[in-house]
Formats: C-alpha cells, sequence, structure tokens
C-alpha cells in the first residue's frame, strides 16, 4: 500500500513538471476547471466541499461533492462519489458508489454501481447495479448486470450477468453464472444453478480427455446436483467406509482398481499376439495345403479290356 502511494505520489510530481515547460499551441478556447492540487471539477457542486484534497476529479452533478480532504479519486456521472472523503476511488456512472464515505481503492463502473458501499474497501464492480448492495465487505469482484448482490461478504467473486444475486451468501466464493445459495462460504460454483433460468444441457472442457494424471489420482464423482468430490457420503452426509476385511484403505482399493487395469491391459496385449499367432500359422497351412495339392499324382485312366 505505502509502495503504490509512493508511486503515485511520484507520478503526479512527473506531471507537475509540464508545467514549467514552454507553452506551446493548445486546444481553443483552454479548458476551464483548471484548480490546484491537480484538481478537475465540472458539474453542479462537483469537489464542492475540497480543500487539501490533492489530484481529484469530479464531472457531473454533485460528483465528489463531500471530498475534502481525500485524494487520487475520479467520480464521473450525476452524484458518482457524492459522499466520498477516502482516496483512490473510481467511480463512472450515474450513482455509482453514491454512499462511499470511507471505503479506499474501490472501483465502479455502472449506474448504480456499489450505490451503497459504505467502509467497504478494494471491491471491483463492473455493469449496472453490480455490487449494489454492498455496504462493508471488502476485495469484492462484480462483472455483469446486477451481479454480486450480498451486503458484508469478502472475497467473493461473480461473473455473469445475475451471478452472486443471492443476498445470504457469506465470503470466498466463486459464482460463473450461478446466483448462489445462503450461507455459501468457501464455495465454487460455474452454473450449478443458471442464473438465465434455463437449465444447461451439456459440459464441455478442454484439456481433460486424454491427458495424464498421476497413479495416486482419485477418482472424481458428480452427483446428482453436479457437486463434484472424491469421497462418497450417505443421505446424512457421513463419509462412507470402503469394505475393507484386512484394514484395507480406499487408497489401497485405488491400488487394487489400478493393478486390475494394468492386468486386463496385458491380457488384451496377449489375445492380440494370439490372434496374430493364428492368422499367421492360417496362412502357413493354407500355403502348406496348396503346395501338396499339386504334388498329387494324376489320376489315371484303366481300360477294362475283356
Amino acid at each position: 500500500m505505502k509502495n503504490q502511494y509512493i508511486t503515485l505520489t511520484s507520478i503526479i510530481l512527473a506531471l507537475s513538471c509540464f508545467a514549467f515547460l514552454p507553452k506551446t499551441q493548445a486546444v481553443s478556447p483552454p479548458p476551464d476547471g483548471c484548480y490546484p492540487g491537480f484538481t478537475t471539477a465540472e458539474g453542479c457542486n462537483a469537489l464542492g466541499h475540497l480543500t487539501s484534497g490533492a489530484a481529484n476529479t469530479g464531472l457531473g452533478w454533485y460528483a465528489l461533492f463531500g471530498t475534502s480532504t481525500g485524494n487520487y479519486n475520479t467520480g464521473v456521472g450525476a452524484g458518482a462519489l457524492v459522499l466520498n472523503n477516502a482516496d483512490s476511488n473510481t467511480a463512472v456512472g450515474t450513482a455509482a458508489l453514491l454512499l462511499n464515505t470511507a471505503g479506499i481503492e474501490n472501483s465502479a463502473l455502472g449506474t448504480a454501481a456499489l450505490v451503497n458501499n459504505d467502509n467497504g474497501a478494494s471491491n471491483t464492480a463492473v455493469g449496472a447495479f453490480a455490487l449494489q448492495n454492498n455496504i462493508n465487505g471488502g476485495a469484492n469482484t462484480a462483472v455483469g448486470h446486477s451481479a454480486l448482490q450480498n451486503s458484508t461478504g469478502e472475497f467473493n467473486t461473480a461473473i455473469g450477468a445475475g451471478a452472486g444475486t443471492e443476498s445470504a451468501i457469506v465470503s470466498n466464493n466463486v459464482y460463473i453464472g450461478d446466483p448462489g445459495f445462503p450461507g455459501d462460504t468457501n464455495v465454487i460454483s460455474i452454473g450449478g444453478i443458471a442464473a438465465s433460468e434455463t437449465p444447461y444441457e451439456n459440459t464441455y472442457i478442454g484439456g481433460i480427455y486424454g491427458a495424464s494424471v498421476n497413479m495416486g489420482s482419485l477418482p472424481v464423482y458428480v452427483d446428482t446436483d453436479g457437486h463434484l468430490g472424491t469421497a462418497l457420503v450417505n443421505g446424512s452426509g457421513q463419509k462412507m467406509r470402503m469394505r475393507a476385511s484386512q484394514g484395507a484403505q480406499p487408497q489401497a482399493s485405488l491400488s487394487e482398481f489400478q493393478k486390475q487395469q494394468k492386468r486386463i491391459a496385458e491380457l488384451e496385449t496377449t489375445v492380440a499376439r494370439l490372434a496374430a499367432t493364428v492368422k499367421e500359422q492360417s496362412a502357413q497351412i493354407e500355403k502348406v495345403s496348396t503346395q501338396l495339392e499339386l504334388r498329387k499324382p494324376a489320376r489315371r485312366v484303366v481300360v477294362n479290356k475283356k
């Protein structure tokens, strides 16, 4: 964080050097809104309370209106960042980050994106109404119309229109085209329930068929809900133990299965060799039969003389 601000300050100092360059031909008429502290403001009451804040840009009705000491903020659109007084926020769109006061390093692109965010930090919302209900959750990423509608969770990622729209999801989830379920934590869901409400029929993932895996790999099971896992459980959610009369473990059963597969492959190879041998022997027998036929003495006709 400190290094980022040092870098940003260095950039601003470098830009300030342009003020001392010889004047050259510029746009005419010259742009207005050239204010001290690298500030740009355009629109009714944009940056209306600015005091010591630097490098802020407010374009639009009441854009960045409440920013006084905050730095490095950009608000473009009516009401964008209107209450903000924190640092390094970017809001593009009407009412984007409208209620943000103390949250830092948020990025919102779209109408009402992150509109209710108050002090949540490091959120990214791309799409109209994306993350609109977030208040103090941090490090969330939402891409798509109305994506990710939780209010307090952190480290959630939702991609696709309507993805992550379940308001009761918690934290550390990833949704792609899936609305999520209440209480979700540490869940990755790719279209488990289609946000479009049209069930999926086929799944294609490249780089799996024909790919090599280690001998110690575990089989993956899929239940009727599309849930993936390597351990079988019963209806109560308890793990099912493999039948093992001599203390064998599932890994041992897997090893036996792999041995059987290897044995089957060896038998198939042996059968193929035998088939080739039989075919070769049949050809030799046919060749010998042909030669014997050629060596048979010609039939003689006996004349009966009386």
